[in-house]
């Protein structure tokens, strides 16, 4: 068994800060019986074995309950070509789960007096064309603002062969005024381009890039030290690649730039840190973890609903999921807390699966009673669809009967 310690504080009167200290490290994992640490084990291990590592899973995993690490699996390789070993070490790009952090980040400087959840986005940009759009309409996805990832793919109005940035949104949003989605504050709707507006709302305050500013406020103090905001001119060398279930090298394209949204690298052993300091008073006020929790959008009767950077499941049995799924290019990611029971499921892979989501939907029920005997709710990925039998589902099915394989 492996197990997270934490770190106190030096004694002393000596001032501390986010940046420089262990104040919002993780703290020690609360005690779990042998019986149950076994009984878990066993259960995660099978489901694991049939459902995930029989199959051409790529990546990492790891279970942990009250902080304690149940079950740890690295399976494959960096590049199988090269027959490079995946290892604890390994950063994974997790995709949008990278909006945990975005959303986060602006609730520390509303914490901190630095903005306001209403402000307007012309506050920060003064020729934005869209009228009503505010900072928690961004990161509740209730903006209607379009997914640059669609109006950006239009070839007559961008060269793929250049790479977009944060910057190249914006602008392209108050050159060519895209039409909005809907009337903002109206109803929900998944969109990229939130994320990416809130990373250079970030930058507009702090007076830093996003990468600097997310690895000084979070990963460092959480001593998340395998974890990165991916910068195309300075990293690309040193991140693995993603690959097709067949095994072909996933090949980039002109949306490798941008960042907030996405383009984080991490771990699953830097993701338990990041999820065990969300259980601490802490690293940010309660009542504003608590917003990011609530769900926000009940325009359609679902279990699906979304909070401020966070999705999460409002279950009929009265149990709810606090999670975010990433998917970009071949790599996978599936990030889940279940706050009853303060067990974290974290599987990231780099060779596209659909399975990475279901088996964390069918692991829940290991911890507590999520789902009833006959019936599964899977997870939506960006989309709004949902996956089962590594196929996708339309997003109006609500509630899927369990496959009997």
């Amino acid at each position: 068994m492996i197990i997270l310690t934490g770190c106190g504080l030096s004694s002393g009167s000596e001032k501390k800060t986010a940046e420089d200290s262990l104040l919002f490290y993780p703290s020690t994992p609360e005690k779990i019986e042998r019986a149950e640490f076994r009984r878990l084990y066993r259960e995660i291990s099978a489901l694991m074995d049939t459902n995930l590592l029989s199959g051409n899973f790529n990546g990492g995993i790891l279970i942990a309950k009250g902080g304690n690490i149940i079950y740890e699996k690295y399976q494959g390789f960096k590049n199988p070509n090269e027959k490079d070993s995946l290892n604890a070490e390994t950063p994974f790009h997790i995709a949008s789960t990278s909006k945990t952090f975005t959303g986060i980040a602006i609730l520390k400087l509303v914490e901190q007096g630095k903005l306001f959840l209403d402000d307007s986005l012309q506050k920060f940009f003064p020729a934005f064309p869209y009228s009503n759009v505010t900072v928690k309409m961004l990161l509740s996805h209730r903006s209607g603002l379009p997914n640059y990832l669609y109006f950006l793919s239009d070839s007559k109005k961008w060269d793929k062969k250049k790479m977009a940035y944060n910057q190249d949104v914006l602008d392209f949003l108050v050159t060519e005024k895209p039409n909005a989605d809907f009337r903002a504050g109206t109803r929900f709707a998944y969109s990229n381009t939130n994320f990416v507006l809130l990373a250079m709302i970030i930058e507009n305050i702090t007076g830093q890039s996003f990468p600097d500013y997310i690895h000084q406020t979070i990963f460092t103090p959480l001593q998340m030290t395998n974890s990165f905001v991916f910068r195309w001119s300075i990293d690309s060398a040193r991140v693995i690649n993603s690959y097709l279930s067949s095994g072909s090298v996933y090949q980039n394209d002109c949306f490798e730039g941008t960042y907030g949204d996405k383009n984080i690298y991490s771990t699953p052993r830097d993701l338990l840190k990041w999820d065990q300091a969300l259980y601490s008073d802490n690293f940010i006020r309660k009542d504003l973890l608590d917003s990011a929790f609530t769900a926000y959008s009940f325009e359609r009767p679902s279990v699906h609903n979304y909070g401020l950077g966070w999705r999460m499941m409002l279950l009929p049995t009265g149990k709810k999921v606090i999670y975010h799924h990433g998917r970009w290019h071949g790599f996978n990611a599936a990030f889940a807390r279940l706050t009853d029971e303060k067990a974290t499921i974290i599987i990231l892979g780099n060779r596209l699966t659909w399975k990475i989501y279901q088996t964390a939907s069918k692991s829940y029920n290991i911890f507590g009673s999520y789902f009833p005997e006959d019936k599964m709710e899977t997870e939506e990925d960006e989309s709004g669809s949902v996956v089962i039998n590594d196929k996708k589902i339309s997003p109006k099915l609500k509630q899927i009967n369990k496959s009997k394989k």
